[in-house]
């Protein structure tokens, strides 16, 4: 009886099933397009990733609005992530250029691999800044590798392998560097000022439409650059900064001991 007792007394497990089919889209986004890249075709194994991205970005919003929000779904969109934008690039990328690398190329790939684990498991644990990210996300750095990839295949050609294998070498750099990137989940402007974030979204559709693939290269390498140029201002200005001070101190050195003298 005891044991019945105390069976009925614990509480079940939430599992909410929207937020966590969503992510299963993604999950099957990125294993399909695995399947497309053991095909050799390139094309949709990258627009593929790219859906994955889009649906990654649904899961949680619909989680919070439906106030369904869970540790399982937090983990499980993790691993989703590793698969749909870790996995899944990285063997496109390999079997599209890197193959020719040997070692080389297969390193290459598993950094990828092992750099946006990594990456995910520091996002997981690491809660005190929200407003943005430490290292580049995962999903961007899939979405640079497919951007390559349908540019190559609509609009220049074929791309370098070498400058495929340097390009998959500074990613997973960048995901687990301490380079920070803008967050847009919880930006105090978007609350304030949805109408015109709506229309500005509308516009950027229309444009991406005109050049997708061109489109979504710049919108991505964008993206990168910015977060990267706005560290070096923040370091330079922090630096100048600490300069000043120091020589504000030295001065006052100098004027206490004229004072005393």
């Amino acid at each position: 009886m005891k044991r019945q007792e105390n069976k009925k007394e614990r509480p079940r497990r939430s599992v909410p099933f929207l937020p966590n089919f969503i992510t299963t889209m993604s999950l099957f986004c990125g294993f399909y397009s695995i399947l497309f890249s053991l095909r050799e075709n390139y094309y949709w194994a990258a627009i593929l990733i790219l859906i994955a991205g889009f649906i990654d970005g649904i899961d949680g919003r619909v989680a919070r609005a439906t106030n369904s929000t869970s540790e399982f779904g937090k983990e499980y969109d993790s691993l989703s992530d590793v698969i749909a934008f870790g996995v899944s690039p990285a063997i496109m990328a390999y079997l599209w250029q890197l193959n020719q690398y040997g070692r080389f190329g297969f390193i290459a790939s598993f950094l990828f691999v092992a750099c946006g684990a990594l990456r995910l498991a520091r996002f997981n644990s690491d809660t005190t800044n929200l407003s943005s990210f430490t290292g580049l996300p995962i999903p961007i750095a899939a979405a640079a590798v497919s951007s390559v990839v349908l540019l190559s295949a609509k609009v220049v050609g074929p791309v370098p392998a070498l400058a495929v294998l340097g390009g998959m070498y500074v990613l997973s750099f960048m995901m687990v560097s301490t380079i920070r990137f803008p967050s847009f989940k919880h930006i105090a402007y978007i609350k304030a000022h949805p109408f015109q974030l709506l229309v500005a979204g509308l516009l950027l559709l229309v444009v991406v439409a005109l050049a997708p693939e061109l489109m979504i290269f710049l919108l991505t390498m964008g993206f990168i650059a910015g977060g990267i140029i706005s560290n070096g201002v923040i370091y330079i200005r922090g630096f100048i900064k600490d300069k000043r001070q120091e020589k504000g101190a030295e001065h006052e050195g100098v004027t206490r001991k004229d004072n005393t003298v």
